[in-house]
Parts: structure tokens; sequence; C-alpha cells
């Protein structure tokens, strides 16, 4: 799909949506602001024939969750999104902007506001251990430093450990981090989510890699541990699983760049930090 091209009109018409915008192309879809009918607006994520894949579970968790904290889901069928438009800025933007423990705060209130009460484990969404074949199979080539190594290899132990000692199993965002919480009229609202079943603890590990591009700031042990006070307070989460489930999430991030061979890759010296403050290990050599 190329990006300037317009949506399919029979889409437009299905969705009740008028000037469409491009925005963006992913890999998988295109993305543009649309008019609706009723006025305001929306964005419209077409991904044609061969359908939205892995992403459709992310619209169903959005859906089932609270209003006040994310994004609202307009219209779905199989090939097409409409989803609410969000205007931010956001907290990517907040915490770039010098205010980065108040955006960590509105993190987390969004985290809490996504897992009301008891979770359940329902059928259709995918498992969060089916995530890390990529990790368990990541093979780090001859270049690759001592301490490298010895830091994957410590993710993949602990991500073993994890994964088989799962407590709170619920429907997650899956993929909830500073630039995907936008500021709206009614609060800070969660969009792009992935929908996986895993522990609870899971959901905020990703965000301790963001905002991305900021590497004095995410590599900042003090930082590490202000966010893990803050999240597993404001979360009610064990803090030492929260730090191990972000440094092999982080570790997990790094194999799927790899691609089954580990040479080099900028967030390792990210991954040394965070395992030096979930295990206390130094790893800082990598």
């Amino acid at each position: 799909m190329e990006g300037h091209v317009k949506p399919p009109d029979e889409i437009l018409a299905a969705f009740r949506v008028t000037a469409p915008e491009w925005i963006a192309t992913t890999a998988i879809a295109n993305l543009w602001k649309v008019s609706r009918a009723g006025g305001g607006a929306a964005v419209l994520k077409y991904y044609g024939a061969r359908g939205m894949g892995s992403e459709a579970s992310g619209f169903r968790f959005l859906q089932a969750a609270p209003e006040s904290c994310a994004a609202q889901v307009y219209d779905l069928r199989p090939d097409a999104a409409l989803v609410e438009w969000l205007e931010g800025p956001s907290l990517a933007d907040v915490a770039i902007a010098g205010e980065d423990e108040m955006a960590a705060r509105e993190l987390v209130r969004v985290a809490s506001g996504l897992h009301p009460g008891t979770g359940q484990a329902p059928e259709g969404y995918p498992r969060l251990e089916d995530r890390f074949d990529a990790l368990f199979h990541l093979k780090p080539a001859p270049s690759c430093a001592v301490g490298c190594k010895a830091a994957i290899a410590a993710c993949q132990t602990l991500a073993r450990e994890l994964l088989n000692t799962q407590v709170d199993v619920r429907p997650l965002h899956g993929d909830l981090h500073h630039g995907n919480v936008m500021r709206t009229p009614r609060g800070y609202c969660a969009f792009d989510a992935k929908g996986i079943v895993g522990e609870r603890t899971y959901e905020l590990a990703n965000a301790f890699r963001h905002p991305y591009g900021t590497p004095d700031l995410t590599r900042d042990p003090r930082r590490i541990g202000m966010l893990a006070d803050l999240w597993s307070v404001g979360f009610a989460v064990d803090r030492q699983r929260l730090l191990q489930w972000a440094a092999v999430k982080c570790a997990l991030s790094i194999a799927w760049r790899s691609k089954g061979r580990l040479a080099q890759d900028d967030e390792l010296d990210l991954l040394a930090a965070l395992l030096s403050c979930a295990t206390g290990q130094d790893l800082s050599r990598v």
C-alpha cells in the first residue's frame, strides 16, 4: 500500500467518514485522519485483504477497557478499524519536556485504570509466553562481548523463571509506554494496544525503555529506581519482579531486532542497567 493512496470508497462509506488525510504507513496498514459524520476526528486504519492479523486482539482489549483511560474504538471490521483521534501531547512529549516524574505518575494512573478489579484470562488472546521465543532462540555472535553474552544468558534464564511463575494473569494492553498514551479532554488515554494475556506486572515493563530516544534519561539508575518505586506502589506489584520483567522485555526487544544472531545493539547498555537494578549484578561492560 502506498501512503498517498486514498482509502477505498467502500470503507469510507461503511464507516461514514470523509476528508481522509494520510498520517502514516506501518508494516501492515495505512492510517488516515478522517472526519466523522456526527462531527469530530478519528483515525482510520486500513489493513486490506490480508487483514489485521495479531493487531485484532489489541482492538478487542481497547473495546473492553474503561473509556476514561483508553481510546474509543468506533467501528471495526476484519480489514479496517475506526478509532478515536487523540490530540495529545503524549506522555513521551511531557517527559522529554522535563516533567518525567509527572509523566510516570500519569502512566501508572492509566495502567491502573485499564485494570479495574480482578482480572480474567478469556480465550482468544495471544499468550505472553509465546512472545518470548525470539529471546530463547537468540544466539550471540562470536564477536559479542563477554558481558553481552552474560546479560542475554541471564535474561533467558530469568524470563523462563518469570513465565513459569506468573501471577494475576489477565488481558494486557501489551505495549503500554509513554508514546502510546495521549492527553484527551477526559484525561490521558492509552491507544495502540497489542492485546495479550499475561502477568499484570508485565504491563509496565516496556515503559522503562521510554521515552524512546532519550538514552541519558532511560539509562540513569536513579531514574530506573524512581520508576520502580513509583510504579510498584501505584500499580500494587512487587518491585523486584517489576524490574525483572523490565530487563527481560528489554532483552526481548533486542532479540526481535537481532533476528536470531546478536552482534551489537544500541540498548545493550540499557539492558545492563536494568539487570543491575533487578538482580544486583554488575553487567555494565556490555
